[in-house]
């Protein structure tokens, strides 16, 4: 029986903002959204995030992301340390388990580590995930009766408790541990606050579980960059770009062209086909699926599309919430919206927006356009300048347009309204009528040619 606590009250004063340290970003997610995702895949029976600084504020956020699982909070208010941030969690775990402590700002925390750690406790030993860092300021350092790694823990001391001998020590506490539930509950009950800083200090209990002949025992994780806190914004910069390369080179390896690994940046999900490529300084979010043979320009963002197999996405498209269907060519300066669907070979040209509208086969808006809340058939050709006029001030309203219409340049079609199949529009012409199949639609005012008319002179 496993119940996972989450430290996540800090206020980060570092990070030099009014928004939760936990609630600051790594590819496109919660730092803690992060943390809460890995442990919602270790089967535990509660997941408990202890909150204190805007408390409301990442409660509410992650109640929204994860609304399945079994979220629990706890505040800690005042904050008093890591061991009174615990001690708040102690009336909501099982004592017949064992507790899962991790930190809400390590975002990259691996399931393999933190199940690893979990065996390691066993539900008899206190377990501590520990690292060799080569700069290991600011962390505690790990305590043995010898040298190696395997000799017996006796100890954490903390950075400003230590002396210059145990600053050199560079096995760290990470901040993360297993421990079994009931004997946790014994030692911070007796937790004190006699140190520098005055506070409760978690890492305390690990004397204390010597003492009552607990084995300590320690896991390491397989990488780094999995026990990184974040506590500035430099800090989050460097790691959101170990992590950005580390999506990249997954990429690669799978056979995706990057043109450049270091100007690429995946905050959510993607799914490639072979021989896709991507050029620079692009940006994923949500879930894309590209297919086979799918070329994204530079400066593209993608969020949550689906782009079928030989597609072409040019440069500086926007794209959300959008379906491109097979050998469609969109942009450059393209902005496809939340609903809209091109069909095969469909052509969106440079400064087109298309929202909640779907496009046949081989239709093509290839400049200046708007396309929202529209059903368009197949071969259309819609003109440079032209609009659907969708919504009236208070409702949006549909332009459904047949199969072979041509829109002439400078059309403003006014819903609801339907074009007919073949049907052809005067460029200038504002449409407010349905057209029959096959018909030539004008309206414009009548041009009128006056001879000899003097334009006005400047007096004086």
């Amino acid at each position: 029986m496993l119940d996972i606590v989450i430290m996540a009250a800090g206020k980060g004063t570092r990070m030099k903002s009014s928004r939760p340290k936990v609630l600051h970003t790594l590819a496109g997610r919660a730092l803690l959204q992060h943390v809460l995702a890995t442990a919602a895949g270790l089967g535990a029976q509660r997941l408990v995030t202890v909150t204190g600084h805007g408390a409301e504020q990442v409660e509410a956020s992650m109640r929204a992301a994860f609304p399945d699982a079994p979220l629990a909070f706890v505040r800690q208010e005042p904050q008093l340390g890591t061991g009174h941030a615990v001690q708040q969690a102690v009336p909501v775990l099982d004592d017949a388990g064992t507790t899962l402590i991790l930190n809400g700002d390590t975002p990259l925390i691996e399931a393999a580590t933190a199940r690893a750690l979990v065996e390691a406790s066993g539900g008899t030993r206190l377990a501590l995930l520990t690292i060799d860092l080569a700069d290991p300021t600011g962390y505690g350092r790990i305590l043995r009766d010898g040298e190696r790694r395997g000799d017996k823990v006796l100890g954490i001391v903390e950075h400003k408790d230590a002396s210059a001998a145990q600053r050199a020590i560079r096995e760290v506490y990470t901040g993360m541990m297993a421990a079994p539930t009931a004997a946790l509950k014994r030692w911070l009950a007796r937790l004190s606050n006699d140190n520098a800083r005055h506070e409760y200090y978690l890492t305390d209990i690990v004397a204390m579980a010597v003492a009552d002949g607990v084995p300590v025992v320690s896991a390491q994780p397989a990488s780094e960059k999995e026990v990184l806190g974040i506590n500035s914004p430099l800090q989050l910069a460097h790691l959101e770009r170990r992590f950005q390369h580390a999506q990249a080179e997954a990429l690669l390896e799978a056979g995706v062209r990057l043109a450049d690994p270091a100007r690429f940046d995946l905050r959510g999900t993607l799914d490639c086909g072979a021989d896709v490529e991507i050029d620079v300084n692009c940006v994923f979010e949500g879930h894309v699926e590209l297919g086979d043979g799918v070329r994204i320009g530079a400066n593209c963002v993608v969020r949550n599309a689906r782009i079928a197999a030989g597609a072409v996405i040019h440069p500086f498209t926007h794209i959300d919430g959008a379906v491109v269907g097979t050998d469609a060519v969109v942009g450059p300066f393209a902005r496809l919206r939340p609903g809209a669907e091109l069909g095969a070979e469909v052509h969106i040209g440079n400064f087109v927006e298309v929202k909640n509208a779907s496009l046949a086969r081989g239709a093509k808006a290839n400049h200046l356009a708007y396309l929202g809340d529209a059903t368009v058939g197949a071969r259309v050709n819609y003109g440079a300048g032209s609009i659907t006029a969708n919504y009236d001030g208070a409702n949006k309203h549909r332009t459904v347009i047949g199969d072979d219409v041509h829109v002439g340049s400078n059309c403003v079609l006014v819903a609801p309204v339907t074009l007919g199949a073949g049907a052809t529009i005067g460029g200038g012409s504002t449409i407010s009528k349905d057209v029959p199949p096959g018909h030539l639609s004008v309206a414009r005012a009548r041009q009128v040619v006056i001879a000899g008319w003097q334009r006005p002179a400047k007096k004086g």
